[in-house]
């Protein structure tokens, strides 16, 4: 389906978002060397792990703040937004507060970060299909965290290199996120602008 930019309200959505589209590519860009810097250092304690992944969703809760003023979107995805930022908050307390010494409390709270993550993007992607050119993109992303969530889930041992992985890869799926978005709005700005130029 094609996108109709000569709508006003999905240019007033996306006209804040679109200006500083950048920003958004930059924020994916350091997401993804946030990443590498996580998988290339060995973490052995329980603790470790849980502090890492405390800040890491910290700073997850406030990108979604600033996308929630930022991003565009209609009620609705600014709604989600919201109640996601407000998730990531609790679960990034629960890293802090909750794991203790067990590999399988920190699974626990990192399942469910994937999982509501996950579900998030799944569903900000169906609700975007008429507006952005690569939310499959953004659904696939949602599916593999949703299925990483199952897998933290479930029982994998003592392995605390996994839980590492996990953490990487919740880096890694901001970082890829953030850079579809930064370049969605940035390819809805010229369209409006070519739209706007023909009449």
């Amino acid at each position: 389906m094609t996108p109709d930019y000569n709508d006003s309200e999905l240019l007033r959505a996306f006209g804040s978002a679109a200006r500083i589209w950048w920003l958004f590519l930059v924020i994916g860009i350091a997401w993804l060397l946030f990443a590498i810097i996580v998988l290339r250092f060995d973490y052995t304690s329980v603790h470790a792990i849980s502090i890492l992944f405390g800040v890491i969703v910290f700073v997850a809760a406030l990108d979604e703040i600033f996308m929630l003023f930022v991003g565009g979107g209609s009620g609705w995805m600014k709604l989600l937004r919201g109640l996601l930022a407000v998730a990531l908050i609790v679960v990034g307390i629960l890293a802090f507060v909750h794991p203790g010494n067990t590999f399988r409390a920190l699974a626990a709270v990192i399942s469910f970060y994937f999982i509501f993550k996950g579900s998030f993007s799944v569903v900000y992607s169906f609700m975007s299909r008429h507006v952005m050119h690569l939310w499959w993109l953004l659904l696939i992303t949602g599916i593999v965290e949703i299925l990483i969530g199952f897998w933290a889930a479930g029982d994998f041992g003592n392995a605390a290199i996994l839980l590492v992985v996990w953490v990487g890869v919740l880096a890694l799926t901001r970082g890829i996120s953030a850079i579809i978005f930064a370049f969605e709005v940035r390819e809805i700005k010229h369209e409006a602008e070519a739209a706007a130029a023909a009449y």
